[in-house]
């Protein structure tokens, strides 16, 4: 019952005082990885689209002018597969017909979809995707929901400065695009505020044994460990950190501690931080969509599980693709591509506004990061938004 009530109050957000019956279906295409080591992050993504789906269908779907469009999403398994994405998103375009597209989920898989959704001149919202350099290459029909990864690890530079101003840095992070896109900013922010990096090492993705690298880790008397890339790698890390007591004082992880399965880690959590492009406590006030807590309440009663920054991020770029549909009042990508340039909004997911600059067309400049840790409240793991002060829901634990 409870779980019918909040799905009957999200459909009131979308739902206008006389709905018109959906006479079209607007077809949207994108890859999940259902199989390969980014399925946990995927997932979450897919199951915020989904979910936006089924309360715009249940409100009577996108309205678009006189007409009203019900959301059809089309996807596959990419199997976190780079060959797979170009044959699937080319699939989408030419077989299933797909007018507008998702990005799979990481930087990597997100830039070899780009290549296929520029070639076709078709409208592709990359969530789940922070690398700047697929926005740097003169596409024009690519729209990024995340803060670039630039920003990611500012947060955790700037927490760590308050903390311990002399603290010694490790670096150590997945061999792929996305982590070598936030370290090599983090380094640069690192340096400027006067931290000394003791370890810069990198690993291959697959990596399951991190015990030689926690052992540099120690020897050369690191404070501080900033690195990580994805659920897998991640999770792992701080796992094995905890089994090998290795004396780090703070440790930011990318990605992985966002995903509420981190709790299953138990006591190894305590204390992990990550870089978050939002949290479901947030209590930004939005011009379009519900708010967090409404979405966090009905995510939560459809799956059994509170949703983290992936499944935020799947929310809102349908969201923003919708409010930019209805906009334009037309399906037509041309005039929707011309919205999305234009807009400037506020969702459950935070500020929103892309770069119209021909150097970085597309680029995200409006939304901002906050940094999450795992706490023990009561003997249960609770995460909390400890950076920035303004945001924050309790003090770092460091």
């Amino acid at each position: 019952m409870k779980a019918k009530l909040i799905a009957a109050a999200l459909a009131a957000v979308f739902l206008s005082a006389n709905p018109v019956a959906a006479e079209d279906a607007l077809t949207i295409g994108f890859t999940v990885s259902q199989t390969g080591k980014l399925n946990n992050d995927s997932t979450a993504q897919m199951r915020g689209i989904e979910l936006w789906r089924d309360e715009v269908n249940a409100a009577g779907g996108i309205k678009a002018g006189d007409k009203h469009y019900q959301v059809k999403l089309v996807s596959y398994d990419d199997e976190s597969q780079p060959a797979r994405v170009q044959q699937l998103y080319t699939r989408l375009i030419a077989q299933d017909n797909a007018q507008f597209l998702f990005s799979p989920y990481s930087s990597g898989l997100a830039a070899t979809a780009a290549i296929i959704s520029e070639q076709y001149g078709k409208v592709m919202l990359t969530t789940g995707a922070a690398e700047e350099k697929t926005y740097k290459l003169g596409n024009k029909n690519l729209f990024q929901l995340y803060s670039p990864a630039g920003q990611y690890l500012a947060g955790a530079v700037a927490a760590l400065k308050e903390k311990n101003p002399a603290a010694k840095i490790a670096f150590i992070y997945e061999d792929d695009p996305f982590s070598k896109a936030v370290m090599t900013a983090t380094r640069t922010l690192a340096e400027q505020q006067g931290f000394k990096a003791v370890l810069d090492e990198s690993y291959s993705p697959g990596t399951t044994d991190f015990g030689p690298i926690i052992n540099k880790l120690v020897s050369v008397g690191a404070d501080a460990l900033l690195g990580g890339g994805h659920y897998a790698d991640g999770a792992t890390i701080a796992r094995q950190l905890y089994s090998q007591k290795a004396p780090v004082k703070w440790v930011t992880l990318l990605v992985a501690p966002d995903s509420p399965n981190f709790a299953t880690l138990g006591d190894a959590a305590v204390g992990v931080s990550v870089p978050s492009q939002w949290e479901p406590q947030v209590t930004f006030k939005p011009d379009f969509g519900p708010t967090a807590e409404v979405f966090a309440k009905a995510f939560t009663a459809k799956y059994q599980i509170e949703p983290g920054y992936h499944a935020g991020g799947g929310y809102a770029a349908g969201l923003v693709l919708q409010h930019a549909i209805e906009q334009a009042g037309s399906i037509e990508p041309d005039k929707v591509a011309a919205k999305l340039g234009a807009m400037d909004v506020t969702t459950l997911f935070g500020h929103t506004k892309f770069s119209t600059d021909a150097k970085d067309h597309g680029l995200q400049i409006g939304h901002e990061m906050v940094l999450a840790q795992w706490q023990k409240k009561d003997g249960k793991l609770v995460k909390e938004v400890v950076w920035p002060k303004p945001a924050k829901t309790a003090d770092i634990l460091y």
